[in-house]
């Protein structure tokens, strides 16, 4: 059982796969820093700031090719090196924690079968806009009945799970919808906390053909097409 105290680092290896991140990187990592063992930055060649901004935090950085498949790979391999961390937590760079997630990741650790569960964050945006409460719901409704938490959600999971079945496939696109249905619904959860992610995304391709399209390459990966071309026509 785990009894860690709230000064006390967590058994956890953080991996973050960053691309020209620097305008929200440092308050990804100012959310973790000091709250976990290890932070892994996993740079696939930034032309910003990224790089030495992760630097100043404290992180380890692992530099590869472009594509977060392939940096969350080469990120959970880097992560498994360490052997103090019990514990995987793959983030992106634009989410931020919010402060009670160490309480909320405690909880799920102290559960007796959380070896053999994998747990994301509840989706939050950062946008007032009634919209944004929309895709928050459409994303509960799809992580509860369906078991597919994306990317921007985070996701927690042991190491000797993550070793189980296979860890992150170096693949340009769906890299996470391929990894959470290996993982299995039956062995995924929601953490009782949200992780709080950029709507600029959705501010930028509209709140309503943003999803489409998504939704649109989820059903054509579903029916075969590879990720190589559906990364084509996500841009």
């Amino acid at each position: 059982m785990i009894d860690l105290s709230k000064t006390e680092a967590l058994p956890i290896a953080v991996v973050m796969p960053t691309l020209n991140a620097a305008a929200g990187v440092a308050s990804a990592l100012e959310c973790v820093s000091g709250r976990v063992m290890q932070v892994i930055v996993v740079d696939g060649g930034s032309s910003d700031a990224t790089q030495a901004i992760a630097a100043a935090a404290g992180a380890s950085l692992v530099e590869t090719k472009r594509g977060r498949g392939l940096q969350l790979r080469a990120g959970g391999e880097a992560a498994l090196r360490h052997a103090e961390c019990a514990w995987l937590l793959f983030l992106h760079a634009d989410t931020r924690l919010p402060p009670d997630w160490v309480e909320a990741v405690q909880r799920h650790m102290n559960q007796p079968a959380a070896k053999e569960m994998a747990a994301a964050f509840r989706l939050s945006l950062d946008d007032p806009n009634p919209a944004a409460r929309r895709i928050e719901r459409l994303v509960d409704w799809r992580c509860r009945r369906l078991g597919l938490p994306y990317g921007d959600q985070g996701l927690l999971i042991h190491r000797a799970l993550y070793r189980k079945v296979g860890g992150f496939k170096a693949m340009p696109l769906m890299e996470d919808v391929d990894f959470v249905r290996r993982i299995g619904r039956k062995r995924l959860m929601l953490l009782e906390a949200e992780a709080i992610t950029s709507a600029e995304r959705y501010r930028r391709n509209g709140y309503w053909m943003r999803p489409l399209r998504n939704l649109t390459l989820l059903g054509l990966y579903f029916l075969g097409v590879s990720p190589q071309r559906l990364v084509r026509w996500y841009g």
